[in-house]
Protein backbone atom coordinates (compact mmCIF):
# COMPACT_ATOMS: atom_id res chain seq x y z
CA UNK A 1 0.00 0.00 0.00
CA UNK A 2 2.89 2.33 0.72
CA UNK A 3 4.30 1.94 -2.81
CA UNK A 4 0.86 2.69 -4.24
CA UNK A 5 0.79 6.00 -2.36
CA UNK A 6 4.30 6.94 -3.47
CA UNK A 7 3.61 6.29 -7.15
CA UNK A 8 0.04 7.58 -7.27
CA UNK A 9 1.26 11.19 -7.32
CA UNK A 10 2.76 10.56 -10.78
CA UNK A 11 -0.49 9.40 -12.41
CA UNK A 12 -1.71 12.87 -13.55
CA UNK A 13 1.62 13.64 -15.22
CA UNK A 14 1.70 10.29 -16.98
CA UNK A 15 -1.88 10.84 -18.12
CA UNK A 16 -1.10 14.22 -19.68
CA UNK A 17 2.08 12.85 -21.27
CA UNK A 18 0.04 10.01 -22.78
CA UNK A 19 -2.52 12.49 -24.14
CA UNK A 20 0.26 14.62 -25.65
CA UNK A 21 1.87 11.56 -27.27
CA UNK A 22 -1.49 10.48 -28.70
CA UNK A 23 -2.15 14.00 -29.98
CA UNK A 24 1.31 14.09 -31.56
CA UNK A 25 0.93 10.75 -33.32
CA UNK A 26 -2.53 11.65 -34.61
CA UNK A 27 -1.38 15.00 -36.01
CA UNK A 28 1.90 13.55 -37.27
CA UNK A 29 0.02 11.08 -39.51
CA UNK A 30 -1.65 13.89 -41.40
CA UNK A 31 0.64 16.89 -41.01
CA UNK A 32 4.15 15.44 -40.83
CA UNK A 33 6.94 17.63 -39.47
CA UNK A 34 4.64 20.41 -38.31
CA UNK A 35 3.43 18.15 -35.48
CA UNK A 36 6.73 18.22 -33.59
CA UNK A 37 6.04 21.44 -31.66
CA UNK A 38 3.23 19.52 -29.90
CA UNK A 39 5.93 17.60 -28.05
CA UNK A 40 6.98 20.85 -26.34
CA UNK A 41 3.76 20.68 -24.30
CA UNK A 42 5.13 17.58 -22.57
CA UNK A 43 8.23 19.27 -21.18
CA UNK A 44 6.62 20.64 -17.97
CA UNK A 45 5.09 17.24 -17.19
CA UNK A 46 8.38 15.44 -17.78
CA UNK A 47 10.10 18.02 -15.59
CA UNK A 48 7.63 17.28 -12.80
CA UNK A 49 8.50 13.58 -13.04
CA UNK A 50 12.25 14.18 -13.01
CA UNK A 51 12.59 17.10 -10.61
CA UNK A 52 9.29 18.09 -8.94
CA UNK A 53 8.65 21.77 -8.32
CA UNK A 54 5.75 22.86 -6.09
CA UNK A 55 5.10 26.16 -7.90
CA UNK A 56 5.11 24.54 -11.33
CA UNK A 57 2.84 21.77 -10.03
CA UNK A 58 0.31 24.25 -8.68
CA UNK A 59 0.38 26.45 -11.79
CA UNK A 60 -0.06 23.43 -14.09
CA UNK A 61 -2.95 22.20 -11.95
CA UNK A 62 -4.75 25.54 -11.89
CA UNK A 63 -4.19 26.08 -15.62
CA UNK A 64 -5.63 22.71 -16.52
CA UNK A 65 -8.54 23.08 -14.09
CA UNK A 66 -9.47 26.30 -15.89
CA UNK A 67 -9.08 24.73 -19.34
CA UNK A 68 -11.02 21.65 -18.27
CA UNK A 69 -13.80 23.79 -16.82
CA UNK A 70 -14.08 25.58 -20.14
CA UNK A 71 -14.23 22.23 -21.94
CA UNK A 72 -16.93 21.00 -19.55
CA UNK A 73 -19.02 24.10 -20.27
CA UNK A 74 -18.60 23.59 -24.02
CA UNK A 75 -19.49 19.92 -23.69
CA UNK A 76 -22.58 20.68 -21.58
CA UNK A 77 -23.72 23.37 -24.00
CA UNK A 78 -23.63 20.78 -26.76
CA UNK A 79 -25.51 18.21 -24.69
CA UNK A 80 -28.19 20.76 -23.85
CA UNK A 81 -28.40 21.80 -27.53
CA UNK A 82 -27.55 25.41 -26.78
CA UNK A 83 -25.39 25.40 -29.88
CA UNK A 84 -25.84 23.26 -32.97
CA UNK A 85 -23.14 20.82 -33.98
CA UNK A 86 -23.12 18.90 -37.24
CA UNK A 87 -23.97 15.23 -37.35
CA UNK A 88 -20.42 14.34 -38.35
CA UNK A 89 -19.12 15.42 -34.95
CA UNK A 90 -21.79 13.68 -32.86
CA UNK A 91 -19.90 10.32 -32.65
CA UNK A 92 -17.00 12.09 -30.97
CA UNK A 93 -19.15 13.28 -28.07
CA UNK A 94 -18.86 10.07 -26.02
CA UNK A 95 -15.08 9.89 -26.26
CA UNK A 96 -14.90 13.64 -25.81
CA UNK A 97 -16.90 13.31 -22.61
CA UNK A 98 -14.42 10.80 -21.20
CA UNK A 99 -11.56 13.07 -22.23
CA UNK A 100 -13.16 16.13 -20.62
CA UNK A 101 -13.88 14.36 -17.34
CA UNK A 102 -10.44 12.72 -17.32
CA UNK A 103 -8.67 16.04 -17.81
CA UNK A 104 -10.69 17.67 -15.04
CA UNK A 105 -10.05 14.84 -12.57
CA UNK A 106 -6.31 14.75 -13.33
CA UNK A 107 -6.02 18.52 -13.00
CA UNK A 108 -7.79 18.43 -9.64
CA UNK A 109 -5.48 15.61 -8.59
CA UNK A 110 -2.45 17.78 -9.45
CA UNK A 111 -3.86 20.68 -7.40
CA UNK A 112 -4.58 18.32 -4.51
CA UNK A 113 -1.01 17.01 -4.61
CA UNK A 114 0.41 20.52 -4.51
CA UNK A 115 -1.89 21.55 -1.65
CA UNK A 116 -0.93 18.45 0.36
CA UNK A 117 2.75 19.41 0.03
CA UNK A 118 2.12 22.95 1.27
CA UNK A 119 0.14 21.96 4.35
Amino acid sequence: MKTLKTYSKFIPYLYFIAVIIYWFTDVNKSEGLTAYPILLFGIPFLWQLIKPNEKLNFSLGITFVCLSSYMILAYLSDLLNIINISYETKPFLIMGGFFVVGNFVMALWMVRNSIKKVF
